[in-house]
């Protein structure tokens, strides 16, 4: 009798249309926001309750920077909420999942509802990706709508301050991507044309390095 009780009890579990889960990195971190507003993502935004007592915790931490970023995070969830385009859910913890970790609560109950995952944690994003759960990272996301520049190709860049090395300027395109112009660190203030000479891609992003014209 209990596990047709059971069995009944699963089967009543509502369906999420189109289920996108945030986890508590991409929420603190606030542009998926941005994103969301242009109306790029369509579905039921859903956020567990463990992530949102985790928001709050982050909210409430003694270190001001954190907790600047977690209400931040608050403030943009509950604008998220009250915004008529979006649908948005809380949903509890699954009680199968009570004594696992946040994460692994939040990528079991995106793999159970056929959901995904969007986060700026790279270690949640391979875990997910491992388990099944597609995974958006909002960090990947902005590596690949940087503006592309090649060697050869002419800027006109602005020098902010000096480089790693005394003879270098750095400047920034308009996604940040950072420019480092050899023989600029006399140009500080003034806009100079450069043609990019190299392209190096690390974990942070594309730098670019040219010379001045």
């Amino acid at each position: 009798f209990r596990r047709s009780k059971n069995r009944k009890s699963k089967s009543k579990k509502k369906k999420i249309e189109s289920p996108i889960f945030l986890d508590t990195s991409a929420i603190i971190d606030g542009r998926v926001f941005d994103v969301v507003n242009l109306g790029l993502f369509t579905g039921t935004f859903v956020i567990l309750e463990s992530i949102l007592l985790e928001l709050k915790h982050i909210a409430d931490s003694q270190d001001m920077v954190k907790r600047v970023r977690g209400r931040k995070g608050l403030d943009l969830l509950e604008k998220l909420k009250k915004s008529k385009r979006n649908k948005v859910i809380v949903l509890p913890d699954d009680e199968n999942f009570r004594n696992k970790e946040v994460d692994e609560k939040l990528i079991n109950t995106s793999r159970n509802y056929k959901g995904r995952i969007i986060t700026c944690d790279y270690n949640l994003e391979k875990k997910a990706a491992i388990s099944g759960v597609l995974p958006i990272n909002i960090n990947t996301l902005a590596n690949y709508l940087k503006i592309t520049a090649v060697p050869g190709e002419a800027l006109h860049i602005g020098i902010l301050h000096k480089g790693k090395e005394i003879t270098q300027g750095v400047g920034y395109l308009d996604d940040g991507t950072m420019l480092v112009v050899e023989n600029a660190s006399g140009d500080l203030g003034k806009t100079v044309d450069v043609v990019v000479s190299r392209v190096i891609q690390t974990t942070a992003g594309r730098i670019l390095f040219a010379k001045k014209i």
